[in-house]
Parts: structure tokens; sequence; C-alpha cells
């Protein structure tokens, strides 16, 4: 009799394997290629479709894209537009055609002129209404007046130096070295504006609408104009020989222009720089002299200002002998 089976025992021999659970079913969709046929998107057109349109189309396509309102396509296109736009066919176009354009033109022209018209008598109107004019004023000339001829040899707008600037320069050059003399007078101003601010002189101030004394640095061409402009002389002592009589010579006081003043003034300075001590050694001891000696006029130590109280005096004192000299001239 064959053995009896045993499946619990045939179960324990048997080798169990986890097995993953079965994935849920989903649908693939394949993406669509797009593929581009040989075939056209569009039917191609006969011989007689590719024409350009009708003006009157043309017209109207405009007025799509600029947001007008176009023509009637239901109504044809005149012949006098047609042939305005076409030179070609005005020429070859009957006699009775190219005279009515020419009427519909000088139509329009006189339309035009008498709208103008129109519009100018209102403007008239307008402005009588107002309490103007009935027309607007013209002024005749230039705009700006008519420089007086003939020019002046000086007339210039600009220049690159001050007068006074240029002026000193040309008094310090010696022996025609103007570039020696422009270093100079550079050196003189950087003294000037580095200097500190001048004590004045109550007794012997400075010329009216001078700046103060503590600005005077802040403007070196300044401080310059005002120490020269303020002992520059307004006269000067001219000896006739032997108009007093006697061979004796007579003193005139005769004035002195701006560019005289400044002038005398220098010289008067530069000789009482020269019997100055320099300080040092170098090339700049006679700016240094220079510019000590105009601080010392704005204060008031220099003998420029006693030379200047003596031609004045002279001056004052000969004031009779004008009549003299105008009478000897009358003889």
């Amino acid at each position: 009799m064959p053995p009896r089976l045993n499946l619990y025992g045939a179960s324990r021999s048997l080798a169990i394997r986890s097995r993953p659970s079965i994935a849920s079913y989903r649908p693939r969709i394949s993406p669509v290629v797009s593929r581009r046929a040989f075939a056209d998107e569009k039917t191609p057109r006969g011989p007689n479709e590719g024409q350009v349109g009708h003006v009157s189309e043309e017209a109207g396509d405009m007025s799509k894209v600029k947001g007008e309102t176009g023509p009637d396509l239901g109504q044809g296109t005149p012949v006098q537009e047609i042939l305005e736009r076409d030179e070609k066919s005005r020429e070859k176009a009957p006699e009775i055609v190219k005279e009515e354009m020419e009427k519909s033109k000088s139509q329009a022209d006189a339309a035009d002129t008498t709208s103008f018209a129109n519009l100018l008598a209102l403007g008239q109107l307008q402005n009588i209404s107002t309490g103007g004019h009935a027309t607007d004023p013209v002024n005749i000339g230039h705009k700006f007046g008519l420089p007086d001829l003939p020019l002046p040899s000086d007339g210039n707008l600009k220049y690159r130096y001050d007068p006074v600037v240029a002026q000193v320069t040309t008094l310090l050059m010696r022996h025609g070295k103007l570039s020696v003399a422009q270093r100079n007078m550079s050196f003189i101003l950087n003294q000037l504006r580095t200097a500190p601010p001048p004590t004045t002189n109550p007794a012997r101030p400075l010329l009216p609408g001078a700046p103060p004394p503590n600005h005077l640095p802040l403007n070196p061409v300044g401080y310059l104009t005002a120490a020269i402009d303020s002992v520059a002389p307004l006269l000067r002592i001219r000896s006739l020989k032997g108009a007093a009589g006697g061979g004796a010579a007579l003193q005139i006081p005769v004035p002195l222009g701006l560019r005289q003043r400044r002038r005398q003034a220098v010289q008067w300075i530069l000789d009482a720089a020269s019997k100055k001590k320099s300080r040092g050694s170098g090339k700049g001891q006679f700016a240094q002299r220079f510019a000590d000696e105009i601080i010392s006029v704005v204060e008031g130590k220099s003998s420029a200002w006693e030379k200047r109280s003596l031609v004045h005096k002279t001056g004052t004192s000969a004031r009779a002998n004008l009549m003299k000299k105008t009478y000897r001239r009358r003889m």
C-alpha cells in the first residue's frame, strides 16, 4: 500500500519568494508627431487669380490697417481718381476728361482760397473784439541792432587775460622776455592769494567800491587791481619852459587816462620794489618783492602814497596856471 502524503511536510520544503504586486493597467497614449506633408496649406491660385487688387480694394485694405473708413466697394472708382494716380493714362485720356479734371482742380483751389480768407477774416474780428488791432504789428528791421561802422580796432568780445594783468605783465617784461614776465606775474598772483588778509590804514583808504580787506586774497586779480587803482594819480604836472616869464617854467596840471594812471602807479611800485632787499635766493625774488610791495600799498605803508599826495598837492596849487595857458592860446 503506497505511503500517505503529508501536505504540511511538503509545504516546508518549498521555497516561498515574495512576488511584486501586479501594476495597475495604465493606457499609454503615444504623442502625435507633427509631420509636414508635401501638400501645401492652401490650394494654388489660378493663372488670373494672383493679380493685384483693384484701386478701391487697395484703399479699403489700407483704411482697415489705419482704422479709418474705407471706400464703398459696391460703387466703382471714378475715372478722374484713376487718371490722377497714373500719369501715362492721364496723357492718353480724352480731352473732355482732361477739361473736367482741370475744372474740378480750379474749383478745389478756389474753395481752399475762400476758406483761408474766411479764417483770416475771423481772426481779425477776434482781435478787434479783444481790443487789439485788425492786423498784427510787424517789426521792420533786425532783431538786434547793427553795430556802428567802422568797427573799432579793439572791439573784441572777450580777452584771455584781465586788462590789468596784461598791462602789468608788459611793464614787468625786460629785454623782450615775455615768458619770464608771465612767470613772475603768476608767482605774484599766487603770493597774493596765499598771503594773510591785509590790515588797511584809515588815513590811506582804498578806492571806493573795493572789496573788504578780508575778501581780497580770495580774488588775487581784484587784489592787484584795487592796489594799483587806489595809489594811481589822477593827473600829472607838465612844465612849460619860459611860460612864466623870465625863463621860468610854468607848471600845468594835465589829467590822465585810465591806462596812464595805472602805468604811473606800476612804475612807482616797481621803483619801491627794486629798492627792497631780497629775503632769499632764486628766480622768484623779484616777484616776491613786487607782491610784498602790493600788500604794503593796500596797508598804506608804501612810498607810492607819498608820491601820489605830492603830485596832487602840486596840481592843486597849479590850478591857477590853467587860465594863463588858455589866455596865451587866445592871444
